[in-house]
């Protein structure tokens, strides 16, 4: 996997997103969704889904896969991986 994906991956989500938190702020594991991770909802899960397709060509088929990819910055950046094949 490359290096720079979960790097890039914040920073997309810190623009698209307008979070107020840094890349170091971010961890690798946290939840996106829910009080104990990033706190976004279902509008900022759309325009994420738009995001990870416009970045990294990364398409989000349904609600169900969209739960387990944007779960944490190492799920959307493992999914990324494996499209990228």
């Amino acid at each position: 996997m490359d290096s720079e994906l979960k790097p890039k991956i914040k920073q997309v989500l810190i623009d698209e997103l307008m979070l107020p938190q840094g890349i170091d702020e971010i961890g690798d594991d946290t939840p996106l969704f829910g009080p104990d991770g990033l706190g976004l909802d279902s509008v900022d899960a759309l325009q994420l889904v738009v995001a990870l397709e416009k970045h990294f060509g990364l398409k989000v088929a349904d609600a169900e896969v969209a739960k387990k990819v944007l779960h944490s910055v190492n799920s959307i950046a493992e999914a990324i991986a494996s499209a990228q094949g």
